[in-house]
């Protein structure tokens, strides 16, 4: 059984911070690349849907993954008058189709443990000239995740994106395009730097 981190989070996870970055980030995936009316997207880390409710509009199918019961509940509640979406509780491997032409992700990326392997089987599942899009922390000291432990502290975008190519892809851009200022100690007000990166299945 998948041990649910955000349990306790689900309910009150809808802040107008949160709401805000994921505009800020849907603002600057849609200048990267044109989404499809017929395209099949899924999204890893779905969460509670903020990024993937303003995806389900422009595609065909919305497939959200993730690993939470809890954060998904409160998206199934938002999505009774939306028939486009497919929920997948577990991990992206538990996806095994490969009829995706689009996948997403929004600051899900620094909780996946083995990174490489996720690519090859994103490969997989992405049909040919098919799209990915993340966003994730720049490299960080590990201060936005203070009480948790997490696998990765942020990415180097250039280390990230030969992982990309590695796997297959071909990466279009990756850049910093948000500055996110938190309390990452008492008193202490710490920027933290938000990248998107694009890249296209060969």
């Amino acid at each position: 059984m998948i041990k649910d981190n955000f349990a306790e989070k689900a309910a009150e996870w809808d802040s107008s911070e949160k709401t805000e970055m994921t505009k800020k980030f849907v603002t600057e995936m849609l200048l990267q690349i044109s989404l499809k009316p017929q395209w099949k997207a899924i999204e890893i880390g779905a969460g509670t849907g903020l990024v993937g409710l303003q995806i389900a509009p422009l595609v065909q199918t919305v497939v959200y993954e993730d690993t939470s019961a809890a954060m998904l509940e409160v998206l199934k509640r938002k999505l009774q008058k939306n028939n486009n979406a497919e929920i997948l509780h577990g991990e992206i491997f538990d996806y095994k189709n490969q009829d995706i032409d689009f996948i997403f992700s929004f600051m899900a990326f620094h909780h996946i443990p083995d990174i490489e392997k996720t690519l090859a089987h994103l490969m997989t599942i992405t049909k040919p000239d098919g799209f990915i899009v993340i966003s994730d922390l720049m490299i960080e000291d590990g201060s936005f995740h203070r009480f948790e432990p997490i696998p990765h502290k942020g990415f180097d975008i250039h280390i990230l994106s030969h992982q990309f190519k590695d796997a297959g892809f071909e990466v279009l851009s990756a850049h910093s395009y948000n500055t996110i200022t938190r309390e990452s100690a008492p008193g202490i007000f710490t920027d933290y730097e938000q990248f998107i990166l694009v890249a296209k299945k060969k």
